[in-house]
């Protein structure tokens, strides 16, 4: 694994990866905002083909758009990072699918379990979004393109308003897909 930006404090302790972001770090392209944003935190490893990736993460959600999940990424222009986002005072579920430009869907996190469990598939051109309290079962949260290739997945997490965002990782794998579904 490899990072994309290494953020000013990281461990890893017992089998949990702890970062504390930089000063007004994100990944976003263009949409509705104007700019480019590609100094965000991601620790990634190389896939290529079909796998599924796994990570369970939580965070200390304080100031807008603190983000911590997922990200798998092509190049600077082709990406997508899935996970929590703070919005308007809550956690909702996000995920920011970028080709060239930025889109962004969420919706209000359906639980308050502490640890959320996020899971990207992908199979040829489609990637399936799931997530999942700390026990519960995989819910879709999205079904998105992105094109087949080289890329990299791995935790994410980003702090646009501030520094300081606190996020940790546990149990993050790639294996073989299995058949997407709600279950």
């Amino acid at each position: 694994m490899h990072w994309l930006n290494e953020p000013p404090a990281w461990r890893e302790e017992a089998g949990v990866l702890h970062v504390v972001t930089g000063d007004r770090t994100d990944f976003w392209r263009r949409t509705h905002y104007g700019f480019i944003r590609d100094d965000g935190h991601a620790r990634l490893s190389a896939v290529e083909g079909n796998f599924a990736a796994e990570v369970a993460f939580r965070g200390d959600y304080e100031a807008l758009y603190d983000q911590a999940g997922l990200m798998l990424r092509a190049d600077p222009a082709n990406w997508i990072k899935a996970g929590i986002e703070f919005v308007a005072g809550q956690r909702m579920l996000s995920v920011v699918v970028t080709r060239e430009v930025s889109d962004w869907s969420t919706m209000p996190c359906p639980t308050d379990a502490e640890w959320i469990r996020l899971r990207l598939t992908r199979i040829g051109s489609a990637l399936h979004v799931h997530w999942a309290g700390d026990r519960g079962a995989w819910r879709m949260l999205r079904l998105a393109y992105f094109p087949e290739g080289a890329a990299a997945v791995g935790p994410m997490c980003c702090s646009p308003q501030r520094a300081g965002f606190e996020a940790a990782f546990r149990g993050f794998t790639i294996g073989a897909p299995e058949t997407p579904g709600e279950g």
